[in-house]
């Protein structure tokens, strides 16, 4: 068995990943591969005695920044540390790979270079956090922010699968992230998963809210990775402020800290069982191989623990034991999910012919109705204007073509109707004018006719 290491990748690459690499090396004893930039690699390595250590460089000329886009990465960093260390995956040269670096482009990569199984549609992030029995599965936290319904149920089986597998649950306990324990609690998403979730072969016990994640009532969460993430971090936060906390308390006088010496066997063990450098990093579950993906500040620590977890996940032929469970409840999870899908675009078709009858029976009895004249609305107030009433008494069938058009076309409508009223003006003032001009010529037809009858007179 060998491991790919990339070393480039991290926020304390490449010095924290060389160490953590010597360390299980020394202390586990597998062939790794270093790979990424040869001159700080060598560097590194020349702090520690590692003349009889299965370690092997390669180098890499390209490192995947954290700002990268996972599609930028994919194509135009082809020889990065974390492109060259999947790929050996894909080549046969490596069992699995490992690193701390830009998890998007890790799975980029991951999906094209190692394909994902048979019956899965998209890799997720699992990772563990301890509870008052043992520990949690979560999955997926981070690696999908925006989920499908079938998705979630993918993420379940592969759930199910890593917590039987690898920490040896004979029947794990699956719930669904939501906002209550009732099944009509949730959003759309944990609505529509919730059924066939409930009807699947899993041992599925419903909605799991936040605090379940910590007391041990379910062993496999289910969610998105938006809100995974958010998990992920916010306990990691919280497991570091309590730390501090604890540290300033006991801090305060000798009593407290004698106190300490007396407890402290028992502080160190639960430092440990939360803190995510023990879990090492999380595999991204649904590919044809095994990748690890470590937090960005993994340390030494957390590098070796990355490297024990990589192992383990080869040694239990993890993605084979996907593919079972997969084939196992497709018919269950998978065709139930589609057919509540064709139910639901059924059932929105009819509506929606529903609320056409009905628009369309409303619009003939409002032409079929006899027009009322419209009345003022107090006894002063004068009737609107012709031209307002004939805009008022246009058809529907003009509203709707002029509904239909686009703002363009609207643009062009309202650009000829002002032309069409600069030429009403200019109507009115050539009436104007004739009056004008009719007026002076009876005007001076009146005159003679004055100037006869005074004659006359005379």
């Amino acid at each position: 068995m060998k491991i790919a290491v990339d070393v480039m990748g991290g926020d304390y690459a490449p010095e924290a990943i060389v160490e953590g690499s010597v360390q299980a090396a020394e202390e586990y004893g597998f062939p790794l591969v270093l790979v990424g930039q040869k001159e700080p690699i060598e560097r590194e390595l020349s702090k520690y005695q590692t003349a009889y250590l299965p370690l092997e460089v390669r180098h890499a000329s390209q490192i995947v920044d954290m700002h990268d886009l996972p599609s930028f990465a994919l194509r135009r960093k082809k020889d990065s540390s974390l492109h060259v260390a999947i790929n050996m995956i894909r080549h046969g040269e490596a069992d699995a790979a490992i690193s701390a670096g830009n998890t998007g482009a890790a799975m980029a990569i991951g999906k094209v270079a190692c394909r994902v199984l048979e019956g899965i549609d998209r890799p997720a992030l699992a990772t563990v956090l301890p509870n008052i029995n043992g520990a949690t599965v979560v999955i997926d936290v981070g690696a999908n922010v925006d989920c499908k319904p079938l998705h979630l149920l993918q993420f379940a089986a592969m759930g199910h699968t890593y917590a039987k597998v690898v920490y040896g649950m004979a029947s794990p306990r699956i719930g669904l992230l939501s906002i209550g324990e009732e099944a009509s609690k949730g959003n759309v998403l944990t609505k529509e998963v919730f059924e066939p979730l409930s009807h699947s072969t899993l041992n599925f016990v419903g909605n799991a809210e936040g605090r379940d994640v910590f007391n041990g009532r379910v062993d496999v969460i289910v969610c998105d990775g938006f809100t995974g993430n958010v998990i992920l971090k916010v306990s990691e936060s919280l497991a570091k402020t309590m730390g501090l906390l604890l540290k300033e308390g006991f801090s305060k006088n000798w009593r407290t800290k004698l106190g300490y010496l007396l407890v402290k066997p028992e502080m160190e063990a639960m430092r440990r069982r939360v803190d995510y450098a023990e879990y090492g990093g999380a595999p991204l579950l649904g590919l044809n191989g095994v990748v690890i993906v470590s937090h960005g500040s993994s340390k030494a620590r957390a590098i070796k623990n990355a490297i024990r977890m990589a192992a383990e996940s080869v040694n239990h032929q993890l993605s084979a034991h996907i593919i079972q469970t997969i084939e196992e409840c497709e018919f269950d999870v998978k065709s139930r999910a589609r057919a509540m899908s064709f139910w639901r675009q059924f059932k929105n078709t009819i509506r929606h012919e529903s609320d056409k009858s009905d628009k369309a029976k409303h619009d003939a009895e409002s032409l079929n109705a006899p027009e009322q004249p419209q009345q003022p609305d107090e006894p002063g107030e004068l009737a609107p204007p012709a031209d307002r009433q004939e805009q008022e008494q246009k058809s529907p069938t003009e509203d709707a073509e002029t509904e239909k058009k686009p703002w363009w076309h609207l643009k062009e409508l309202k650009h000829h109707d002002s032309a069409k009223d600069k030429e009403k003006e200019h109507d009115k003032e050539k009436d104007k004018e004739k009056e004008k001009d009719k007026g002076r010529g009876d005007q001076q037809h009146a005159e003679p006719d004055q100037e006869k009858n005074s004659s006359e007179h005379s």
